[in-house]
């Protein structure tokens, strides 16, 4: 087999995409508290969007409540109403020093549509994956087409090249069979 073409460059880039789908993944409002939840929440404050971590201590003292120690009393409000505008669902309570989210159990219809939501978020994934490949197949062409590779190897390379993308979409699947069934248990 030739040096010229290199597998792992293309596996490493699909790694990267089932990382980022995980993270995504990870902001999905299920029935417990998880901090990640506020990572999409950004908030309006000096003169610029900032994420909440920036802004304060977050914690989840327990299984259905997040805690946010804001370290600048001037933002309670702030945060409080960038909450209140995202999609997480939740009302924040503030007593003036620490803004409390409890996080109500889950409805049919909410589990509903945060399944079809991760299900976008993995269709979303596997097309990435896929373009990756597209894109190490055009790459061997033209190593094939300026004769860097012979026919033999652009065949090897190809095969294990659709078996590093079959992996990776197994793995996908695996990640949203997890993550759906955390939401739908009850």
């Amino acid at each position: 087999m030739s040096a010229d073409f290199n597998e792992k460059t293309y596996s490493i880039k699909m790694d990267k995409s089932i990382q980022s789908l995980k993270k995504d993944i990870s902001t999905l409002r299920t029935g417990r508290a998880n901090i990640n939840m506020l990572d999409t929440v950004r908030v309006d404050v000096y003169g610029q969007s900032m994420p909440i971590e920036q802004l304060a201590t977050v914690s989840a003292p327990e299984a259905r409540l997040i805690s946010i120690q804001v370290w600048d009393k001037a933002n309670i409000t702030l945060i409080e109403s960038a909450i209140q505008k995202s999609d997480l669902g939740i009302n924040p309570q503030n007593d003036g020093q620490i803004i409390r989210l409890r996080v109500p159990d889950l409805t049919e219809d909410r589990r509903k549509e945060l399944i079809k939501i991760l299900k976008n978020m993995g269709e979303k994934s596997k097309i990435s994956i896929r373009n990756i490949r597209r894109e190490a197949n055009e790459d061997l062409k033209k190593k094939l087409k300026e004769k860097i590779i012979s026919e033999d190897d652009n065949k090897n390379f190809e095969k294990n090249i659709q078996k590093i993308t079959d992996d990776h979409i197994g793995i996908i699947e695996k990640v949203l069979t997890e993550k759906e069934k955390e939401i739908s248990q009850i």
